[in-house]
């Protein structure tokens, strides 16, 4: 049988990881500009931490190779879970395995579970068995650092901070947080697009897009039933805000004298041109966001059966760049809703006009 695009590149070229957090840069760099030291304090270090890593990532992407065979029970999921003790080696010390019945930390149980609930969503919605398509173990370590103010996929493992308590919670908390990080994962095997502009921005907007319909699929919620946020429940008490990104209406999600405002644009007319974290991933990003939304909300149903089915085909698909533009991928969008449902059918139409509406047109 002749290999497809996708075989051909795995096969050629190993998985290129980047160091990618669910916190972003401007909302750490606000915090650590704080007087207060318990609003400084923990942003410098998960700043410092993550600089770290990101260096660390750099070392490992030359070591990392492509899937192999998939595994006898690939279509099981092999969850891992270490405990970091609050220091910064990891993977820490093994606390869980698979087979393991519920543990007395509920840090461990809320990763235990969100590892299985992204696990699931891939293989039911998509039949993709784990992150790679080859059975890969998930392995989680949790207890991260000291009042760690982040989460992120490292290309081999999820890693969890416990939060500050004052602004953040313990990050095993949003299941669309543990998807998000996961899915990082899912396009390190695929597209590995490059964390950079508007390729790194669609980078972090595909990993929005399935860790809400990862929540949304363990909700059991249709398009009209979600709140299309991501991070809705690891605000604390009192601040000011609904959740780290709104996928419906991007640039509401807080509004906080400690978090700042959220500068997230809906449309290319917001588009934010700057330097900073590696090009504005995590800001641009709520332009394709909102593109998804509004062809699920158009279509209606479950957002992971025609909307997110359209955008899983063209991740994995093998004919998106690396260095791909927005309107590269609204093209390829274009074309998966045509090939699979019809040039002449809703779908086809609600990503048309889902584009033109925020501004994104294809070449």
């Amino acid at each position: 049988m002749k290999e497809s695009v996708t075989q051909q590149r795995t096969a050629l070229a190993p998985a290129s990881p980047v160091f990618c957090s669910i916190i972003p840069p401007h909302i750490l760099g606000k915090l650590s500009e704080s007087d207060d030291p318990a609003h400084h304090e923990p942003a410098r270090r998960t700043l410092e931490h993550d600089a770290l890593h990101r260096t660390r990532r750099n070392d490992l992407t030359a070591q990392l190779i492509a899937p192999g065979e998939a595994r006898a029970d690939a279509d099981k999921p092999n969850r891992t879970i270490y405990d970091a003790g609050h220091q910064q080696n990891l993977p820490g010390t093994k606390v869980h395995a698979e087979t393991d019945g519920p543990a007395k930390d509920a840090s461990v149980n809320r990763a235990q579970a969100g590892l299985g609930a992204t696990f699931e969503f891939y293989l039911k919605a998509y039949g993709r068995k784990s992150i790679d398509g080859a059975g890969l173990p998930l392995d989680a370590t949790v207890h991260y650092g000291e009042k760690y103010d982040n989460a992120f996929w490292d290309g081999q493992r999820m890693v969890f901070g416990d939060g500050d308590g004052t602004l953040f919670k313990d990050f095993t908390i949003p299941v669309d947080v543990i998807g998000h990080e996961l899915t990082h994962g899912v396009t390190q095997y695929t597209a590995a697009l490059d964390y950079q502009g508007q390729s790194g921005a669609l980078n972090e907007s595909l990993s929005d897009v399935f860790g809400s319909l990862i929540k949304q699929y363990a909700l059991k919620q249709t398009a009209d039933q979600a709140d299309w946020l991501i991070g809705a429940d690891l605000l604390a008490a009192g601040v000011h805000g609904k959740a780290l990104r709104s996928m419906k209406a991007p640039g509401t999600a807080y509004d906080d004298p400690h978090l700042g405002k959220d500068p997230q644009p809906a449309t290319m007319a917001g588009y934010v041109q700057t330097a900073d974290d590696n090009g504005g991933v995590h800001l641009n990003s709520g332009i394709p966001n909102h593109a998804f939304y509004l062809v699920a909300s158009a279509l209606g149903g479950k957002a992971w059966e025609r909307a997110g089915q359209i955008w899983y085909d063209v991740l994995t698909g093998g004919h998106l760049a690396k260095n791909a533009q927005f309107a590269d991928f609204a093209n390829l969008t274009v074309q998966a809703a045509q090939t699979r449902y019809g040039g002449s059918g809703a779908e086809h139409e609600a990503v048309v006009k889902a584009w033109s509406t925020v501004g994104v047109t294809g070449k």
